[in-house]
């Protein structure tokens, strides 16, 4: 037996619902991913760019350039 691996976006509690329900109904294992998914804009995927070329001492981890995001643009 193979095994895949699907996402599926719900937009609303009904339609998750039903989608559990459909997947226990067929007996197959499932998960749901706690990672939310966001859309950069032009302007913070500039700010990550301008990153890349940066010389290592001045690199921040990923986490916190990513808090500094949230906390900027209210992501």
């Amino acid at each position: 037996m193979s095994e895949h691996t699907f996402i599926i976006h719900t937009e609303t509690p009904e339609q998750e619902s039903a989608l559990k329900a459909f997947v226990k109904a067929l007996k197959m294992k499932f998960e749901i991913s706690k990672e939310k998914t966001f859309v950069l804009s032009s302007e913070q995927q500039k700010v990550l760019d301008s990153q890349i070329g940066l010389d290592k001492k001045h690199y921040k981890d990923a986490d916190i350039v990513f808090a500094d995001l949230k906390n900027k643009y209210g992501l």
